[in-house]
């Protein structure tokens, strides 16, 4: 079920990321990278800095088949895919709790300091999106609107608590998944952000 929901939540993010190159007016190849690199750059970019060489997706190409799919159903159903954008949200709001945990536990068997971990899991959780953002010229949403980054030190830090009260780490897989999504689906409901400087 986890690599599952990992695939869904990297079909979902490789969808965004077509859509995003397609209202910038992308040709076919640009797209395909800009799907790519929504994806797969934060936990790339996570593996490169802890040394795990090969990259994950270069030892499992089943990533790299999800996203050309992706790519393809982005595609052919681009007129429809406006009016699923409910459920693309919600696959995009499990994958940011999955990746955070892929990231927690990447951190973890590299025998990391916890805050450590939790940035790992942050960056694999966001910084494919931050990536997109700047391929496109465009300000990472992350850094602008709603509290996406946030949420996932919120999950790293429920994580190590949980940890540290010694429950079945099975259970603490599903919490701070499930905070995750709660809590970025309520922010999202409720137009939760965080302050901004200029507007003081």
């Amino acid at each position: 079920m986890f690599y599952l929901l990992d695939i869904l939540g990297t079909l979902a993010f490789a969808i965004s990321g077509v859509l995003t190159a397609i209202n910038k007016k992308m040709d076919l190849f640009g797209v395909f990278i800009i799907a790519f690199v929504t994806a797969l750059g934060g936990g790339t970019l996570r593996d490169m800095l802890i040394g795990h060489t090969p990259v994950s997706w270069m030892r499992d190409l089943n990533y790299v088949y999800v996203i050309a799919a992706g790519f393809f159903i982005a595609l052919i159903f681009r007129g429809r895919l406006s009016k699923l954008r409910k459920s693309l949200f919600l696959f995009d709001t499990i994958g940011l709790g999955v990746f955070t945990l892929v990231g927690l536990e990447k951190g973890l068997i590299a025998k990391l300091n916890p805050t450590v971990c939790i940035a790992l899991g942050t960056m694999t959780a966001c910084f494919g999106g931050v990536i997109r953002d700047i391929l496109c010229n465009e300000i990472p949403v992350v850094f602008r609107k709603e509290i996406y980054a946030t949420i996932c030190i919120l999950g790293g830090t429920v994580f190590f608590i949980l940890m540290e009260l010694e429950i079945p780490i099975n259970v603490i897989y599903l919490v701070t998944s499930g905070v995750i999504i709660v809590v970025r689906l309520m922010a999202v409901y409720y137009k939760w952000a965080l302050p901004a400087p200029y507007k003081y």
